[in-house]
């Protein structure tokens, strides 16, 4: 283990801070802990990330004097919380149930019960409220000219405040064209919108009707988009021309069309304009929403609801190929949502609160939409990415809009600490007074920095912990309660039960690490998969009877506090978002070239977690760098860029049991390099395959991380736009001291000249920028690989910088000969 000393971040990690936490760091106050008690848990997905805590995280920031006065609830407050739902849960929960308007008040408090035979989830039963009238209308009397919503362009150009009397206004007329085009109670109608308000408008619509919506991202592709609107047997979708997202457009109606031609129930598409791009109406079925806005009233009755009525379905990837439609309800989603919105983040009406997510994920719907507008909050909607027009982004949007709470990503915060902390510093952030993290588990270097330079030692940090199934937080530190570990999301919610069990089921008490269950239900629980309420039930209550399975891994340390691990199921968390290994898989195996593939995630720098596949081609198909490039962009136009492939491995053959079963452990030890801990293969079908993975692993395969003057950025995200161009079948990007180099193949029927050359790198400058363009290009009959089909990037590297020394044994590439014509290929300047 590398000592403390080598770390920058441990040996001194309280260097230069302010704040209320200043004065204990001075006297010497703050605890030590070990955070990396008991023995190894039978699922340990992330070694990597135990060390770190081992090595980074035995800091405690106690709960600064003034924030344990002045929060919602205190220590001793938890304490008397946790105290009260254990000795009167009928009596605690109706008063969490109560913060919202009742039509017709509830008398049923909780009817629960695990047991796959005899299964219930029910809240509030016998309730009758509207969600749209707990967002906008009762806030109406004392706040109809406050802020409800600011929205923010995706280059800053623009910037707009809805009040609520004008929330009011809009969700009616929306709702009103809606029920014109005969949308009524349960039917699902399907939201595909950028970041902009009327993505909103268009929730809230759903709800104020009764409607079912179903959102979904922007980055995903026609045929997810299809498959979502098959599994939920929606007619009608809602939609814009085009996103902005970077600079860039994001072609949202153009995925629609296509998607359309696979799901002939849809009778209606409503278009919002966004950037009024020129884009196809089909006769008879698209209308433009601004159209048809004009004719109808901004008035609309609310539908009552029954508590247990359905509110909104979510796709969420899962571990069997498939996407679960996960639904949530209306009274007890909302109580969730509302409630941990106000008590994790110590929210008090009016502030200015900003969650970064898309409404397409479920952190967007909880914690931008319905958690703060039922608490009359001022929410930001953003439309942009953290790093355009430049790395300031995030904390430019702070100071425009005297942002108090910030809610983030851990992908978000790693990638922006990676640029410095000067792009931080050049900005105020004085409006802020608390911080959070959502969507996978932060390192303590990142929660370190985050702390440290974003809140400058003044702001606390609320590490959450939830779930698409869950609905809203379960796990977090409370401001004003709660001291800070880096790295864990801390403790419970009153109410929430948490359980770490062995593989067998078997209950682990003390400082350890397991599977993380919880034994008893919370308002806003998931109730169903959508049309299969079996896979529900063998999902989530089989593995372990009588227990909801998270999926995930944690561990506990002798404090009570909670660090999660990672997944154990078959699922990985790319830059927060839950990919299942099965959807890629099922994308891989469409491609014609391949027989067999096998996904697993390993721990990437950026993203969290990177997607690593293992390949086993048709018996007459050799592996290539240019295939590598061409299954890459397979799987991109399966599913959406967020699933492309960082790295991918041809196999001859893959680890498999006797009985057929793939053996993901062992692909997963050699995709993080843990090769000295593959533990026993001598149960495989053929031990020695895992010989060859472990000859083979693609080391070098992974698209490399440039640093360019305005941040940083995948290879693979220039390589996917030179691939682009109809000429070219294989391209790979690599940083060198001048500057990027770019090698590219063509097509057989293209010429390499230059004027391919400048079209390329003006594709480049248009699509990403000018910082993205290649220095040179060089055209080659083939990209150097190894055997196993990995692009030789360490090869490429050396020839890029001019350091031709030292390039390995050309007999271990799968065509020696490509390293001579790279070698007698000149650099086109």
């Amino acid at each position: 283990m590398t000592s403390a000393s080598a770390h920058p971040a441990t040996a001194r990690p309280f260097e230069n801070i302010a704040g209320p936490w200043a004065a204990s760091v001075a006297e010497g106050k703050l605890g030590r802990r070990s955070c990396c008690a008991g023995p190894a848990s039978p699922h340990t997905p992330c070694k990597r990330r135990i060390r770190e805590c081992a090595q980074v995280s035995d800091e405690v920031f106690p709960v600064p004097e003034a924030w344990a006065k002045s929060a919602r609830m205190d220590a001793a407050g938890y304490d008397a919380a946790v105290a009260r739902v254990e000795a009167d849960p009928d009596g605690y929960w109706r008063e969490v149930g109560e913060r919202l308007d009742w039509i017709q008040p509830f008398t049923e408090v909780k009817d629960v019960s695990f047991d796959a035979k005899d299964f219930r989830v029910r809240w509030f039963a016998d309730g009758v409220l509207n969600v749209s009238v707990n967002c906008i209308d009762r806030h109406l009397p004392a706040r109809a000219d406050e802020v409800a919503i600011i929205w923010e362009s995706d280059d800053g150009s623009i910037s707009d405040e809805v009040t609520y009397a004008q929330l009011h206004s809009e969700v009616c007329r929306m709702a009103n064209v809606l029920k014109a085009k005969g949308v009524k109670k349960g039917d699902r109608v399907t939201i595909y919108l950028p970041m902009i308000p009327q993505a909103a408008y268009a929730m809230l619509a759903c709800a104020r009707i009764g409607a079912i919506h179903s959102v979904i991202f922007g980055g995903f592709s026609p045929d997810s988009i299809a498959g979502r609107i098959q599994d939920c047997d929606s007619r009608i979708v809602v939609t814009a021309d085009e996103g902005l997202r970077g600079g860039k457009p994001v072609p949202l109606k153009k995925n629609v069309d296509e998607a359309l031609k696979s799901c002939p129930g849809v009778t209606d598409v409503i278009m919002v304009r966004r950037t009024r791009a020129d884009v196809p109406m089909t006769e008879g079925r698209d209308v433009f929403y601004s159209d048809i806005k004009a004719s109808v009233s901004d008035q609309c009755d609310p539908e009552p609801m029954n508590a247990e009525d359905p509110l909104f379905i979510l796709y969420t990837s899962g571990s069997t190929g498939k996407p679960k439609g996960v639904l949530h309800t209306t009274g007890g989603y909302l109580t969730w949502a509302s409630h941990t919105h106000e008590l994790v983040f110590d929210y008090r009406p009016g502030e200015v609160f900003w969650c970064t997510a898309d409404v397409g994920w479920v952190t967007g719907h909880s914690y931008v939409v319905y958690g703060p507008l039922a608490n009359a909050a001022t929410t930001v909607m953003f439309e942009g990415v953290p790093n355009y027009p430049t790395s300031s982004r995030f904390w430019e949007v702070c100071d425009k809009h005297r942002v108090e709470v910030f809610y983030t990503a851990p992908t978000a915060i790693r990638a922006l600490m990676r640029e410095g902390d000067a792009p931080v510093t050049r900005t105020s952030r004085q409006s802020l007074r608390l911080l959070g993290t959502v969507g996978e588990p932060i390192n303590p270097e990142a929660w370190l920095w985050y702390h440290r330079v974003v809140g400058e030692g003044r702001c606390p940090i609320v590490d959450t912990w939830w779930q698409t199934e869950t609905g809203a937080t379960l796990m977090s530190p409370l401001p004003g309660a709660t001291a800070l570990k880096p790295g864990s999301c801390a403790k419970p919610l009153p109410g929430v039960k948490p359980q770490l069990v062995d593989a067998d089921g078997k209950v682990l008490e003390g400082a350890i690490n397991g599977n993380l269950c919880l034994t008893d239900s919370w308002p806003g629980q998931m109730r169903t998969v959508y049309g299969d309420h079996d896979r529900f039930i063998t999902t989530y209550f089989t593995t372990y009877p009588g227990k909801y399975f998270t999926g995930d891994g944690a561990r506990r340390d002798a404090d009570g506090y909670y660090w999660i691990t990672g997944r154990v199921d078959d699922v990985i968390n790319v830059s927060g978002h839950r990919l299942g290994t099965a959807e890629i898989e099922s994308a891989l195996v469409g491609n014609p070239a391949v027989a067999e593939a096998a996904v697993v995630g390993y721990p990437h720098e950026l993203k969290g977690q990177g997607i690593y596949c293992f390949v086993t081609l048709k018996a007459d198909i050799t592996a290539s760098g240019g295939l590598e490039s061409e299954l890459r962009n397979w799987v991109r136009r399966e599913i959406g860029p967020f699933a492309s492939p960082d790295v991918i491995q041809f196999a001859p053959g893959l680890p498999k049991t006797r009985s057929g079963k793939i053996m993901r452990r062992i692909l997963r030890k050699v995709a993080e390099g843990d090769i000295a801990n593959l533990g026993d293969t001598t149960t495989l079908a053929d031990p020695a395959v895992v010989d060859d993975l472990v000859r083979n692993r693609a080391e070098d395969g992974a698209p490399d991380i440039l640093t360019l003057s305005t941040g940083r950025i995948g290879a693979d995200e220039i390589e996917r736009v030179m691939l682009g161009h109809d000429g070219i079948v294989a391209a790979a990007v690599v940083g060198a001291p001048d500057g990027l180099h770019a090698f590219v193949v063509v097509a057989p029927d293209t010429r390499a000249t230059d004027v391919l050359e400048a079209d390329l790198k003006g594709l480049v400058r248009r699509e990403i920028g000018p910082a993205a363009a290649p220095q040179s290009v060089r055209f080659l009959s083939a990209l150097p690989s190894s055997k196993s089909g990995a692009i030789a990037r360490r090869i490429l590297r050396k020839v890029a910088a001019g350091d031709l020394t030292n390039l390995g044994d050309p007999g271990q590439l799968a065509d020696p000969g490509v390293l001579d014509e790279l070698l007698k290929t000149p650099t086109s300047a």
